[in-house]
C-alpha cells in the first residue's frame, strides 16, 4: 500500500498500491525505466522502501530483510536467472530448501553428504520437465532451460507469493507459450499468487487476471487485463498502437482472454 522508493532526492516509485490473491496472476507493465524492478526490489526486501506498507496474508513485513521474507513466503526469480554456474542444475534446486541456520551447517561438519532434493523441489522436477538435466551445469543447458530451471528453484522454496522478472526474455515464441501454460499452473493448482514482470504483451494479457501499468514509478491503469489492454493512457504509454483483440498465448492456450 502506498509503496515509495526514493534514491537520494530521486523517487523511482511513488505512491504504488496493488493486491494479489492467491490463485491469480498480476501482471506488472511499463516502459523501460518506469521502475517495474525497483518495485520488486522493494517488495521482496532487496532494497529498503522509503514509505507506505507491505503485507503478507495480512501480517505486515515492511520491517522485515529480504531473508527473513523468503522465510515468510515471498519467492523471486532475476532477469538475470542468478543461477550457481560451477554446480549442477540439482545442487542449484536444493539451495531453495536449505535451512540455512547453525544447526544445518554444524550438521554438515559432523556428517557431511551431499544434500537431497526435498518434496517440493522434486514436484518442481517433475513439472519443469528437468529430469533429463538435474546432472548438467547451467552453462550446458539453453538459454529457455535455463530460465525454467531458475523459475523451479524459486518454486521448489513454496512460495506463497511469486515474483517472476521477464522470465520470457530471449526465448522463441513456442517457448514462451509453453512457459504462460506453467505460470497458469502455478497459480490455478498450486494456488500461488503470482506477479509477473514481462514485456511480452500477448503474454501477460494471455494469462494475467489483473494488469498494474507503471510509468514513471507511478500507477497509470490498473484492472481486469481486458479493460487496461484498451485503457487510452496504457496505448499511449506502452502499447503504441491498439492491441490485437485476441492474444496469441491465450490462443494457443485454448483460454478466454481475463
Amino acid at each position: 500500500r502506498n509503496l515509495r522508493r526514493e534514491y537520494e532526492g530521486v523517487v523511482a516509485v511513488e505512491d504504488v498500491s496493488f493486491s494479489v490473491p492467491h490463485g491469480a496472476i498480476l501482471g506488472l507493465i511499463g516502459p523501460n525505466g518506469a521502475g517495474k524492478s525497483t518495485l520488486i526490489d522493494a517488495l521482496t526486501g532487496i532494497v529498503k522502501q522509503s514509505g507506505g506498507s507491505v503485507s503478507l496474508d495480512g501480517r505486515r513485513i515492511d520491517g522485515l530483510g529480504a531473508q527473513r521474507r523468503a522465510r515468510a513466503g515471498i519467492g523471486r526469480s532475476f532477469q538475470s536467472l542468478e543461477l550457481f554456474e560451477d554446480v549442477t542444475v540439482a545442487e542449484n534446486l536444493v539451495t531453495a530448501g536449505d535451512r540455512r541456520d547453525v544447526r544445518a551447517y554444524l550438521s554438515d561438519l559432523v556428517r557431511p553428504g551431499r544434500a537431497q532434493l526435498s518434496p517440493a523441489a522434486v514436484a518442481a522436477v517433475r513439472e519443469f520437465e528437468l529430469e533429463d538435466d538435474l546432472g548438467r551445469l547451467p552453462g550446458e543447458l539453453s538459454a529457455g532451460r535455463r530460465r525454467l530451471v531458475a523459475i523451479a528453484r524459486a518454486v521448489s522454496a513454496q512460495p506463497s507469493v511469486l515474483f517472476l522478472d521477464e522470465p520470457a526474455a530471449g526465448l522463441d515464441a513456442h517457448e514462451t507459450r509453453e512457459l504462460g501454460r506453467l505460470i497458469r499452473r502455478l497459480a490455478s493448482e498450486r494456488g500461488i499468487a503470482v506477479v509477473l514482470v514481462e514485456h511480452d504483451v500477448p503474454l501477460v494479457f494471455g494469462i494475467c487476471d489483473r494488469v498494474v501499468v507503471l510509468d514513471a514509478g507511478r500507477v497509470i491503469a490498473s484492472g481486469p487485463a481486458a479493460e487496461v489492454r484498451a485503457d487510452p493512457a496504457v496505448v499511449a504509454a506502452y502499447l503504441g498502437t491498439a492491441p490485437a483483440s485476441a492474444p496469441a498465448v491465450a490462443a494457443a492456450n485454448g483460454e478466454a482472454t481475463a
